[in-house]
């Protein structure tokens, strides 16, 4: 490269050669960084949200649990009780996706600057993410589901209040 710039011009005087793309990936070094902190920081809220959520429905599961004994006593197929926890679960995640929706639409105006090739209000990364959430709180609730069918309907009738 030497030669061809001095081949041009003897008196321009290369000084350290590099890359575009390596000039432009350090002009946008900070913002990259802003959207990994920003995307770890999205991860470890989807792991939280999904804790909190089995959390809850497992509680809710245990404070139920003679209530599933006897249904299940009085003959509800497993898959009933089943989807009775999930449906709960599905009920708060609609609630949290509908709130988290809102609150990112009015959020879009300070993530503006962060953001290339894609508007703020994409209707499709929000539909992406409203699915994946409710993926992951369906996942979550799915284990005290399975944990509500294996109540022993004897043991839960025979309980105390």
């Amino acid at each position: 490269m030497r030669r061809k710039l001095a081949a041009i011009d003897p008196a321009l005087v290369l000084d350290r050669p590099r890359m575009l793309t390596d000039v432009i990936g350090l002009g946008i070094a900070q913002e990259r960084f802003a959207l990994l902190l920003v995307g770890s920081f999205a991860g470890l809220a989807l792991v939280l949200a999904a804790v909190g959520i089995y959390g809850v429905l497992s509680y809710a599961v245990q404070r139920r649990s003679r209530e599933m004994g006897i249904r299940m006593a009085l003959g509800a197929p497993a898959g009933a009780v089943r989807a009775l926890v999930v449906r709960d679960g599905g009920r708060l995640a609609i609630v949290g996706v509908v709130l988290g929706l809102v609150g990112a639409y009015a959020a879009t105006q300070a993530l503006q600057v962060l953001l290339f090739g894609v508007s703020a209000t994409d209707p499709i990364v929000f539909a992406a993410c409203a699915a994946s959430l409710g993926f992951v709180a369906l996942a979550a609730s799915w284990i005290p589901a399975r944990a509500a069918t294996k109540v022993n309907p004897l043991d839960a009738v025979r309980t105390d209040v």
